[in-house]
């Protein structure tokens, strides 16, 4: 039995990892962030909870992370954890550099120290590509950074590719486009939309406040993406990957598809509000994954309009479920309204 850990194994992607992994007969161990109240609900709401070997840990605490390593005498990590909402690094651009940045160093030096033989996953981001390069973007796109959050992946990605040369580590960059699923961050403007609408149409809100309806993304299923993670780990030798649909969409697109869903219109409920605009916004993002294709045999079998008829369906259901008084394991009921939430002085 191989074990593997995963650090940020609350999110999106760890969860969904630490299922495809434990369905493989992995004995999975994830690190968490101790908080004052636990958020566990995305490994609750998929039924494998009581399955994983949590161990607290901080990426910005070396020892912790030694700790975990040493307790969960992994073959794999997969390193997902990082300060992951590009706005949330425009307002805490120093701790998006400790985190998301130094915290793969404080993994890559517990692996290069470790007396086992370890494989490494990190999680990059198309955000990497930013601005001025034309779409799709590929393993040999330049990259141009355009927020604290990515220019801290770019350092994690090159730190990747460094140990991998100067200490022979197997070491994989995953250069995964947008990925989306019904247990997305609602921080994330595609569950934002999908939640919103569900609320919506259950009468449970009127409107919904959106940024830029013109960025462009390559948007693809999460529990998809996660399986190519696995599969870099299990070639014969390291390399980075994009990981992508290859088609791209607007955030206009996204709301008019999740709408139509519900069977509602948009732009009846739709508010463009500056609060939700980027101070630097990347326009487009489409991934080419025809080598992920070639030499992991990937590809996605979900596409647009089946994701967001995915996601609007889910919420939909949660909030039915939830209206008829069913208890659950969910984030939207105790979710503060994002209007409420203040990242730049008022009038700025």
């Amino acid at each position: 039995m191989k074990n593997a850990l995963i650090t940020g194994i609350t999110g999106q992607d760890g969860a969904y990892l630490a299922r495809l992994l434990l369905d493989k007969g992995y004995q999975v161990f994830g690190t968490y962030r101790r908080l004052s109240t636990p958020n566990f609900w995305r490994l609750q709401y998929l039924g494998i909870f009581d399955r994983i070997h949590l161990i607290p840990a901080d990426m910005v605490d070396a020892a912790s992370i030694i700790s975990a390593v040493n307790i969960s005498q992994p073959d794999e990590i997969y390193h997902l954890a990082a300060q992951s909402f590009v706005g949330a690094s425009f307002a805490q651009p120093v701790s998006a550099g400790d985190i998301t940045g130094l915290g793969v160093a404080r993994i890559l030096e517990a692996i290069r120290e470790s007396s086992r033989e370890i494989k490494f996953y990190q999680a990059s981001t198309s955000e990497l590509y930013g601005n001025g390069n034309s779409p799709p973007q590929s393993e040999t796109t330049p990259f141009n950074p355009c927020s604290p959050y990515s220019a801290a992946k770019l350092y994690g990605y090159w730190l990747t590719v460094i140990y991998r040369q100067a200490y022979g580590i197997f070491a994989c960059n995953g250069i995964l486009f947008n990925h989306e699923s019904p247990v997305r961050g609602l921080d994330f403007v595609t569950r934002k939309i999908s939640n919103s609408v569900a609320k919506i149409a259950l009468g449970l809100q009127d409107r919904v406040a959106l940024g830029n309806l013109e960025a462009r993304r390559d948007w693809g299923y999460a529990p998809e993406y996660v399986e190519s993670m696995w599969l870099m780990l299990q070639q014969p030798r390291p390399d980075d990957y994009v990981i992508a649909t290859g088609e791209t969409h607007s955030v206009r697109d996204f709301a008019q598809k999740a709408f139509a869903a519900a069977g509602l219109d948009w732009e009846e409920h739709v508010d463009v509000d500056q609060k939700f605009l980027r101070l630097l916004d990347v326009e487009c993002l489409q991934g080419d994954p025809s080598k992920a294709k070639r030499l992991l045999g990937w590809e996605p079998a979900v596409k647009f309009d089946d994701l967001v008829d995915i996601m609007v369906k889910e919420d939909m259901h949660r909030w039915q479920r939830c209206l008829a008084g069913e208890a659950f394991p969910w984030d939207a009921p105790s979710y503060p309204s994002d209007a409420r939430i203040l990242t730049r002085a008022i009038g700025e």
